[in-house]
């Protein structure tokens, strides 16, 4: 089992930034790929972000490339989300997400664990 919490969340103008936290217990932390989805009203759970357990690859969803960036400190157990010219359109609960399927992993099915999220608002 791995428990997930995120922090960082909050109310930001257009244009601002976040930095959103996932602090990891239990199972293994430095062998799991991380994940950050997000669902805004209405709409499906989407990808945002991944990384491989080392650290050494990332990938992201079209719309936030270039404005965010997944990190991770295994010492600490914890993987962040810097989020930076935010848009209205990034409001979103944000969720952190393990999965042991090795390498870069962007489909939420294969992902096992879940935090219970964090909201973000972006207003115009």
């Amino acid at each position: 089992q791995v428990q997930l919490v995120e922090s960082g969340g909050g109310l930001v103008q257009a244009g601002g930034s976040l930095r959103l936290s996932c602090a990891a217990s239990g199972r293994t932390f430095n062998s799991a790929t991380m994940g950050w989805f997000r669902q805004a009203p209405g709409k499906e759970r989407e990808f945002v972000a991944t990384i491989r357990s080392s650290g050494d690859s990332t990938a992201y969803t079209a719309s936030v490339k270039g404005r965010f960036t997944i990190s991770r400190d295994n010492a600490k157990n914890t993987v962040y989300l810097q989020m930076n010219s935010l848009k209205p359109e990034d409001s979103a609960v944000y969720y952190c997400a393990a999965s042991y399927v090795p390498g870069i992993v962007t489909t939420k099915g294969r992902y096992d664990y879940w935090g219970p999220g964090t909201q973000v608002t972006v207003s115009s």
